[in-house]
Formats: structure tokens, sequence, C-alpha cells
């Protein structure tokens, strides 16, 4: 789809007659597997619209569907839904928003050791592609560092952040790519009434600037927001009680006998207004009663305020100045290469390792020299071994203990160096940025030649001990702990795909190559000592073949 094609300058995002239906509360692996989890409607009749250039706000109680509302437009809910999403007067696919529009979790993890600067770059490239000329990347970069006040960290790394700097980090991810919409789920969740403003004002001052729409949820909001932001939808259980201009919201609960009284926050007393009182059964029987026909009320007489133009109501006319200055095309409507994002993930596996952090300087350790330490102190224990097997200290025992240590070295680095990357390629897929395949391909890419490296300096450590008689024999050494290596850390990998703790992961995997040991090895268990059947499955492991 050429860029031409599809945002035009002055666009809108309209909502009409959503309803979606799904998962209403959390299911065992058990309702899973049987299909038996239970579901119920989320989102009813929710018709609303946003424009380029103005800021959102989805406003509601736990539980009233505000990030279902966000998942439905991404295209990212599970479950059945129905009615029509138009982005520019065309339905919104899940292509064209992963090309052109942006979602930001509540929860998102980053690479905790690359720097501010990194984690942006990085993310440019993956994200736009190589038709745009690097120096007009690194300057989107400079720029949303100058726009989300990180330049003063650029070079810190993402672990040494404090927490609003991190969420405007994760925010400036996406914004890197300038998507022409932006979704925030909860973005200021947790944080501080400073740094709360500095989001929401950050984020409204890129939305007028770019000409880009931004729809964003809040659970409490503070009064001080409220001239940030030009659209408020209030929901309740699902349903929509106000969806309009938040310069008319006021108007409009006046109308219809609610007005707000003075020195209160507007966006706060209407959301509790929207909000089922649940402190006794009187109080939930009237408010809830009270909100079903509020809900009546603006079905009937909202027409008027949802489609009304933000712009119009500040500016007295329907265009606003922010279309003189808008950008209708993404960076991110530029498609990325396979090739191009491949470098980018290998780049960046490099930088989180090579890097100047705490943390990366940890990564390199556990991958460089955690195995060779721990040769050593084979070495240490293994030094007065004698030529003869009848003594305590063996050659079989020296060689047992060898492959143990190498798939257990093997695991705990494969754990902690894997997690964060995996993590990340989980949210980037959701984004449609990569696939599975590549992902994988890029980290084994940079992985083998940093095993072959510890596994070589590990089994020369142990040369003279093994008394081999040439470089073949300590060369096929090599290669057996390689192999041991390799596959500990395939494993890892393949267990780390469906669970997402690293413990468990580490108790399964040692299992696994525990068993692998005692029966596989030989040198716990005489082969002929088994039973047929037992002898069999032997060969169903790695350490037999």
């Amino acid at each position: 789809m050429k860029p031409s094609k599809m945002i035009g300058g002055d666009y809108s995002l309209e909502l009409n007659n959503i309803y979606h239906t799904g998962q209403v509360e959390p299911a065992s692996c058990f309702q899973k597997l049987f299909g038996s989890v239970q579901t119920g409607l989320i989102l009813k009749d929710i018709t609303l619209e946003v424009r380029a250039g103005e800021v959102m706000a989805i406003l509601g109680s736990k539980g009233s569907g505000k990030r279902a509302l966000l998942e439905v437009i991404a295209r990212r809910s599970k479950g059945l839904s129905r009615g029509q999403i138009l982005l520019d007067g065309r339905p919104l696919t899940q292509a064209m928003f992963n090309q052109c529009c942006a979602y930001v979790g509540h929860r998102a993890d980053l690479v905790p050791s690359l720097s501010v600067q990194q984690t942006l770059h990085y993310a440019a490239n993956l994200s736009i592609g190589s038709q745009i000329s690097g120096y007009v990347k690194d300057s989107r970069v400079r720029q949303v560092l100058a726009d989300l006040a990180l330049s003063q960290v650029a070079r810190h790394s993402v672990e040494a952040l404090t927490e609003g700097e991190y969420r405007r980090l994760v925010i400036g991810t996406q914004l890197v790519k300038d998507p022409v919409l932006l979704l925030l789920d909860e973005p200021t969740a947790g944080l501080d009434p400073l740094t709360t403003y500095l989001v929401v004002s950050m984020v409204s001052s890129h939305a007028k600037r770019r000409g880009r729409a931004v729809i964003l949820t809040m659970e409490k909001p503070r009064s001080d927001v409220f001239p940030f932001l030009e659209r408020v939808a209030y929901l309740c259980l699902g349903d929509l009680v106000y969806a309009g201009p938040t310069r008319m919201m006021l108007d409009y609960f006046r109308a219809v006998g609610f007005p707000c009284p003075e020195m209160e926050n507007p966006l706060m007393y209407y959301l509790c207004l929207s909000t089922v009182d649940r402190r006794s059964r009187e109080r939930f029987v009237e408010s809830n009663a009270q909100i079903v026909a509020l809900v009546e009320k603006f079905k009937m007489e909202g027409a008027p305020y949802r489609k009304s133009s933000a712009m119009s109501v500040l500016l007295g006319s329907p265009t606003g100045d922010h279309q003189s200055n808008s950008h209708p095309y993404p960076y991110s409507a530029q498609e990325s290469s396979i090739t191009q994002i491949g470098m980018t993930l290998y780049q960046r596996q490099f930088a989180s390792t090579f890097g100047c952090s705490w943390q990366a300087l940890f990564y390199l350790t556990a991958r460089l020299i955690a195995l060779p330490v721990a040769f050593l102190l084979i070495w240490m224990f293994y030094r007065d071994i004698k030529d003869y097997q009848t003594t305590f200290i063996s050659r079989s025992g020296l060689l047992l203990t060898c492959i143990t240590t190498t798939y257990l070295t093997s695991i705990f680095t494969t754990v902690y160096t894997f997690a964060p990357h995996r993590t990340r390629y989980y949210q980037e897929n959701q984004d449609g940025t990569y696939n599975g395949p590549l992902f994988l391909i890029s980290y084994f890419t940079f992985s083998l030649p940093l095993a072959f490296l510890t596994v070589a300096g590990s089994s020369a450590i142990l040369y003279q001990l093994m008394k081999f008689n040439s470089w073949t024999e300590l060369s096929l050494f090599a290669a057996v702990l390689l192999s041991c290596y390799l596959f500990a850390e395939q494993l890892v990998v393949a267990v780390m795909a469906i669970s997402k703790n690293m413990y468990n992961t580490s108790v399964f995997c040692i299992y696994v190559v525990s068993v692998m040991i005692v029966l596989g090895s030989g040198m716990l268990r005489s082969y002929r000592g088994m039973s047929d059947w037992l002898s069999w499955i032997t060969y169903a492991t790695q350490t037999r073949r």
C-alpha cells in the first residue's frame, strides 16, 4: 500500500455501533482447554469520533471496558466484535493499523541493558524502511528525545530510568515512527501528579504539532490535564455515558440535570457520576438506575456531541492550526525489509551484550566467562587425578562433571539473557513488526559464535588434565560440549515460548537434562542393566546420540 493512498491530511477515526463479546473473568487452564471460558457482552453500541490533532480520553472505573475498546480499535481483541471502525473513511484493518497506527499497552518491557538513545534508534530501524535515510531516522530520534524530555538521559541505560522516564521512553518507541493514530492504555497509572501532567502535555503537544489523533485511557483523571483533552468518553460496564468535546461536556450534563459544582474537577466528578456505587444495596440500585437513564439519554440526544468538532468549539471554525503543520504520512508507511529487520535485531542483541551498563556486563559475563570459570573450578578439584580409574576422582567422573556443568551453565545463561528479548519480541510481534522465525534466526546467529568461544576456552582449560593425545581429540571433546551447550540453549528457548516464568523454565529444563544424563549418558547406569523399554527411551536423549 503506497503512502499516498493511505491517509489524508485531515482525517478522523470513527467508531459506529461497536459491540464486543469476550472473556469476563479469569479462566483456568482446564477451562481454556475445554472451551468453557465464561464470556459476556463487554462493549455495547459504542459510537464516537476523534479527529486529527485531537486527544481523546476514555474514562471509566475498573471493568468499564476501556482496555477492551482500545484492543478492538487495534484489532487485538479476543472474542466476537461487530460494528464499523473507519480511519479516514476506510475500514481500519489489522494490516492498516500495524502500518500507520500504534498501540502502547499498560505494561511494556524494554531491553534493560540498552541506553535510551539505542532503544529509540533500534525501534526506528525496525519500523521505518530503508527508503527513509539514516539521517532522517537519527533526526527523528533526536526530535522524540527532545519532545519527551529525555535528551538529558539519552546515554543512560533503561534499567537506570525513573518510572516517569521509563513510561515516556515506552511511548517514544511508538512515537518515533510518527503514527497517525496513537492508542495509550493507562499511560499515567502509578505516576506522581507532576509526571502525569508532563506525560499528558507532551502527548497533546505531539498531537497538535504533527496533526495526529491520540486516544488514551485514564482511571483517575486530574483537573490539570483537562486543558489538554479535546474529547472525552465515559464508559460504565460497556455502555457509553458521554462522548464528545470536553468543552461541550459541561453544557450537556447541565442540560440533563447534572451541573458540575464550582471548584470541582469536572473530569472526576462526571467519572464518579458514571460509576456504580457498591457501598450499599440501596446506593447500588440507585446509582445503577441513574447510569441506565444517562446512557439512554445520550443515545437519544448525544448524536450532535459525538460528531461535533472539538476544534470548532475552541477556535470557532471547523479547522485548527494543527493542519498547517500536519504530516499526513507516517514514517512507518515505508515498511522495513526482512534484511533490515534481521540486521537490526542482530545489532540490538550485540549492543545489549557489549554495552556499558551493569546489566550488559552481567550478560557478557554469563555468555563468555561463566563456563570457563566453572571449568576452572573443575580443574582445581580434579588436578590430582591419576591415570587409573580405581581412585575416587576418575576421568569418567570428570567427563560427567564437564557435561553436566555445560548443560546447567547454558540453561542459566539462556534463561537470564534470552528473557528480555523474548518479552520484547512478543510486544513487537503484536505490532506486526516481525515474526518468530526471523527473531530466532537473528538470536541464534548472534549466540552461536559466543557459545563457540566460551566452550573452546573452557575445553582448553582441561586440555592437560584430560591428557589428550592430539588436537583432534580436544576438538572432539569441545564438539561434544558445544552440542550439549547448544541443546540446552535451544531447550530453554523452546520452553520460554510457552512459559513466562523464568524460575519454572529453569526447573523444567534442569529436570529434563537430569533425566537425559541419568538415562542416556551411560555413566551413572549401564545400558545393559536397563529394561528393554527404558533402553529404547535412551535413544531419544541427546546424551546417548
